[in-house]
């Protein structure tokens, strides 16, 4: 008989830092076990932010998943800045080049709703022009 799952959660943790507490006690797992797997699997990202899909079973296990960290921490990251704009349209927080946004959307594809780089790029530039990152070597798209 298969175990059934009794919650699946997204959360996020900086890696190599999760460790036991409100989010992971609401899922009803092994929570030592699972910041120890956790812990293990994200040293090679230290200093990134983890993204995380837990599924939970009613025999107390798990199953977890590692995302890409998010497209809006790389571009605060890669522009050098700590928050994005408080109004985008009529503000610039910073410049980053075309080729800054390829490395992201190559990273991100992964978990991203795209086919190719190109289209990868054309999300994470979208991202950046919310935040008030300013794209140079681009050609603007409406």
């Amino acid at each position: 008989m298969a175990k059934r799952i009794t919650r699946i959660a997204k959360l996020e943790f900086m890696a190599m830092q999760a460790k036991p507490g409100a989010e992971l006690a609401s899922l009803g797992i092994n929570m030592p076990e699972f910041t120890k797997q956790f812990n293990d699997a994200t040293k090679d990202r230290a200093g990134d932010v983890v993204p995380v899909v837990i599924t939970a079973y009613d025999d107390k296990s798990f199953d977890f998943i590692l995302k890409t960290t998010p497209a809006a921490i790389l571009l605060k990251k890669a522009a050098g800045i700590e928050k994005g704009a408080s109004n985008a349209k009529t503000q610039t927080v910073a410049t980053i080049s075309a080729d800054k946004i390829r490395e992201i959307a190559e990273y991100k594809l992964v978990d991203l709703n795209a086919n190719d780089v190109e289209a990868a790029m054309k999300i994470i530039a979208g991202t950046a022009k919310n935040m008030g990152i300013k794209i140079t070597g681009m050609e603007e798209t409406k």
